[in-house]
C-alpha cells in the first residue's frame, strides 16, 4: 500500500492532469457528440479498460511508476466520456494473470517475458464479459520492449487480427528507450491500423504529450 505522502502526491498530480486534460480542445465533449468526423461512442454509457504491464525482472520499479501515470491519464480520458468504466488488471511475465490494482503494481517477477500471453489473457476476458456491441473497449499496454524474440511477430498478429478489430483505441508504451524486436513488430501495425498508437517513453515529464499524441485520433481524426 502507498504511504499518505504518496497518496497525497498522487491525488496532486491526478489534479493536475485533470486541469490539463480540461485545456485540450479535442476533449470537449460537445465537439465529440456534434462533429460529423469523429466516432461516436455506442454504447455512450459505459466501458472497459484493459492495462497490460510487463512485472518480469527488467520492468525496475522506476519504470513501472511511469506505466502507472500513463494508466492515470487514460482513465482520466474515460472518466470524461463514460458513466460507468470497469479496469481489468493483467500482469504478465511468461505467464499472464488477471490481478487487482494492488498486485498489478507492485508484484516483481524473475524470470524471462512472453507478451504475447497478456493479448492472449486479454482476449480471452473480452469474448467472456465485454461483448464489443455492448462496451467501449481500450487496451493500454507497458514494457520495456523486452521479449522473447520468437513472440513478438505473434504478438503483432493477435493485435491485428484478434484485438484490434473488437477495441476503440489500443495503446502501447515502451517505458524505455533501446530498440527492441517488440517494437519492430508494432510499428509494422501503424500503417495499416487506425486505432493503434505507440511512444517510446523514458521521464516523467514526457507523459503528458504522449497522451495528448496517443489519443489524438480519437478525439479529432476518428
Amino acid at each position: 500500500m502507498e504511504s499518505e505522502p504518496e497518496t497525497t502526491q498522487l491525488r496532486l498530480e491526478i489534479t493536475q492532469l485533470e486541469l490539463r486534460l480540461k485545456r485540450i480542445p479535442f476533449l470537449d465533449p460537445i465537439d465529440l457528440r456534434f462533429r460529423g468526423r469523429v466516432r461516436v461512442p455506442v454504447p455512450a454509457s459505459q466501458a472497459v479498460m484493459f492495462c497490460l504491464m510487463d512485472v518480469s525482472g527488467s520492468m525496475d520499479q522506476e519504470r513501472k511508476d511511469l506505466s502507472k501515470r500513463f494508466f492515470i491519464l487514460l482513465y482520466l480520458f474515460l472518466t470524461r466520456h463514460y458513466e460507468k468504466i470497469d479496469i481489468v488488471f493483467i500482469r504478465h511475465h511468461t505467464q499472464a494473470q488477471e490481478v487487482d490494482e494492488d498486485q498489478f503494481f507492485h508484484a516483481t517477477e524473475s524470470g524471462g517475458t512472453v507478451v504475447s500471453s497478456a493479448l492472449v489473457l486479454m482476449h480471452q476476458i473480452m469474448l467472456a464479459r465485454y461483448p464489443s456491441g455492448e462496451w467501449n473497449i481500450y487496451g493500454a499496454q507497458a514494457s520495456d520492449g523486452d521479449n522473447f524474440t520468437n513472440d513478438s511477430a505473434k504478438c503483432r498478429e493477435l493485435l491485428a487480427v484478434k484485438i484490434l478489430p473488437l477495441v476503440r483505441y489500443f495503446a502501447y508504451v515502451q517505458v524505455a528507450q533501446e530498440e527492441q524486436n517488440l517494437w519492430g513488430e508494432y510499428e509494422k501495425l501503424l500503417e495499416q491500423q487506425t486505432n493503434f498508437a505507440m511512444r517510446k517513453v523514458s521521464d516523467a515529464s514526457e507523459i503528458y504529450p504522449v497522451f495528448r499524441n496517443l489519443f489524438k485520433k480519437e478525439g479529432v481524426d476518428a
